[in-house]
């Protein structure tokens, strides 16, 4: 199967594109966030943050959003484990 590769890290996302990409794979920031960065401990954990600043400080700290999110079409997953993809119609 062909695809193309985003390397979010390299390239961040804009908040927009974020929480788009979330709302594809009807996911909430925290499905996605790894709690284990040390922007993770700086920046959200023991705050009560809304979705919406979540999105800002993962667009601007991108190491803290899970990965591999795969999109086709209109729908998305994180695909973790890798059996999320079936919800895509990838076996």
């Amino acid at each position: 199967m062909e695809f193309e590769s985003v390397n979010y890290i390299k390239d961040p996302l804009s908040a927009g594109e974020l929480k788009s990409l979330l709302h594809r794979a009807g996911l909430k920031p925290n499905d996605v966030m790894r709690t284990k960065e040390d922007a993770y401990r700086e920046f959200i954990a023991g705050k009560n943050l809304s979705d919406d600043e979540s999105v800002k400080i993962m667009a601007a700290h991108p190491e803290l959003i899970q990965r591999p999110i795969v999109v086709r079409g209109e729908k998305a997953v994180l695909a973790r484990p890798v059996t999320n993809l079936s919800r895509l119609g990838i076996k």
